[in-house]
């Protein structure tokens, strides 16, 4: 642990942010103090008020809400007065959210970002680095986050990264300008395990170089006991307890494939009088001139749950996409047959398979209500009259446990949790054979997480879904699917039970997978 300094960089007084219009606070007269060289974890389920926090000691409140009461302060500056906003973002305190690499500009390449931060962080005249000065900045940069800084590496766009650089280079533009504190909310949150292991590892080392402070919200208590020095738990937007991680945090443990088989057991096993099935035959699929998936051939027979798990880039979510019609295939099929010999039946939106996307905020119009979400595809695809969708988008709203109250709410009145939960219903809509679920829990909590895949395998039971799981967290793999399939550089390199494949894996990227992850072999 780093020595405390008795100088106070941080301190938030009664912080209460609640909805403009009205209605009860997000965050709930919040107060803490933090030292240089100090590392805050923040914990707390979905919708707890840990982003609302997080974003308020940079000055910011989410669309929607307002700072009703409290003050923050930030080397003795004010976020939230435009001065002192202006003095302190990107140079006192630096941000760093779940998807940093949706903040790199595509159009420009990876070197003019970081020449940019540089400048934009660094202090102005007669201080400004010259263009020498800066070219050794971002040398130092991309240094200290492990990249190249290489002329052939600098001149890349975004799109020519994995996502693991695209990570380190937001970081990298992140460190510019040498900010005393850094705010991480879930930083490797949408990371496969053997990327967020690496971007743990760098972090750790980053937050702990010299007197910089950080604010860590995360999902993972082992992580934050690690590497906070002290720690915060949010209930309902209240801080419920504070002091040392290992008295805050519930410490989880490892877990054996074996032991995640049994205990998800009744999970998979689930009854269907359906004799159909999703087959993918030989599907190529490429992006540009750049082939990303490379004769992937699949069968999820109806009623079952398959789980598609690789690294970063390994074609996970393009596969996914093929599926339900918004890529096209180079080569190859894919689709929902009514039986082994039957013919296959129309794919795409509205149709025998449809997709419940990652981004449950980015997926749902935030200017539309949770009914005009589900009314559309019942009125547009099904061809129903208005009065009996409205009705059946009430019913459809029970089947994923919400009430019909939430009809009338739009997206930013609703938690993660609550969202993802309406982008299924959105999905059930369109009264799918199978649902394609990209990544549906990477952002949330290990509660709400379960709560969404216990009514998902709940859903397959009651209407007799086939459903394909995209993720990168194989406990969810080894708990919830009938088979797994394992996918690098776009080819299935290992398939099988979960059991015999996170328990014995026969090929090394799956190894190195179920290695990193929080699972342990036996």
């Amino acid at each position: 642990m780093n020595t405390v300094n008795s100088e106070e960089l941080l301190r938030v007084t009664g912080l209460t942010l609640a909805p403009i219009g009205g209605g009860p606070p997000v965050l709930r007269e919040a107060t803490l103090t933090l030292a240089p060289g100090r590392v805050l974890g923040v914990v707390g389920r979905s919708g707890s008020g840990k982003s609302s926090l997080a974003l308020s000691l940079l000055g910011h409140v989410r669309p929607g809400l307002e700072r009703r009461s409290g003050t923050v302060r930030v080397a003795g500056l004010d976020p939230f007065d435009r001065s002192g906003a202006r003095r302190l973002r990107g140079r006192v305190v630096s941000f760093m959210g779940q998807d940093p690499a949706a903040s790199l500009n595509p159009a420009l390449r990876i070197g003019d970002q970081v020449v940019e931060a540089v400048r934009l962080r660094s202090p102005g005249s007669p201080g400004s680095p010259g263009p020498s000065d800066v070219a050794g900045q971002v040398r130092s940069l991309l240094s200290s986050v492990r990249l190249p800084a290489d002329r052939a590496f600098l001149r890349r766009r975004p799109h020519q990264l994995s996502g693991g650089q695209a990570q380190r280079v937001a970081l990298a533009a992140a460190l510019a300008g040498s900010p005393r504190l850094l705010v991480l909310d879930e930083p490797t949150g949408s990371l496969d395990a053997v990327l967020a292991h690496q971007m743990r590892q760098l972090l750790s080392e980053l937050v702990r170089d010299g007197d910089r402070a950080a604010v860590l919200v995360s999902h993972d208590p082992d992580w934050v006991a690690a590497l906070a020095d002290e720690a915060i738990r949010l209930e309902d937007g209240r801080i419920a307890s504070s002091g040392s991680p290992r008295t805050v945090l519930p410490v989880g443990s490892h877990v054996t494939a074996s032991a995640e088989r049994e205990d998800g057991e009744a999970a998979r096993t689930v009854a269907t009088k359906d004799q159909g099935e999703l087959r993918v035959r030989d599907l190529s699929a490429a992006h540009g001139r750049t082939t990303v998936l490379r004769g992937v051939s699949l069968t999820v027979p109806a009623g079952t749950c398959t789980a598609v798990v690789g690294a970063s880039g390994s074609g996970k979510s393009t596969l996914a996409r093929c599926l339900v019609g918004l890529h096209r295939a180079t080569r190859g099929t894919a689709g929902w047959r009514d039986g082994p010999d039957g013919p296959p039946a129309a794919s795409g939106r509205g149709r025998a398979v449809q997709l419940v996307a990652q981004d449950s905020r980015g997926a749902l119009n935030p200017r539309e209500s949770v009914r005009t979400a589900l009314t559309r595809p019942l009125t547009g695809l099904r061809g129903m009259a208005t009065t009996e969708a409205a009705a059946e988008a009430g019913r459809i709203l029970g089947l994923v446990g919400l009430a019909p109250a939430f009809l009338s709410r739009r997206p930013g009145e609703l938690s993660g949790g609550e969202r993802q939960r309406v982008n299924l219903a959105r999905a059930l809509a369109g009264a799918p054979k199978v649902l394609v679920c990209d990544e549906i829990t990477s952002a949330l909590d290990p509660q709400i997480a379960s709560d969404v895949l216990n009514l998902l395998t709940s859903l397959r039971r009651t209407l007799g879904l086939t459903v394909l799981l995209v993720t990168h967290d194989l406990t969810e793999a080894a708990r919830y699917a009938n088979q797994v399939v394992v996918l690098d550089g776009g080819r299935v390199i290992e398939s099988g039970p979960p059991d015999r494949v996170f328990a014995r894996p026969e090929h090394a990227v799956t190894r190195e997978l179920v290695g990193c992850s929080r699972m342990s072999p036996v």
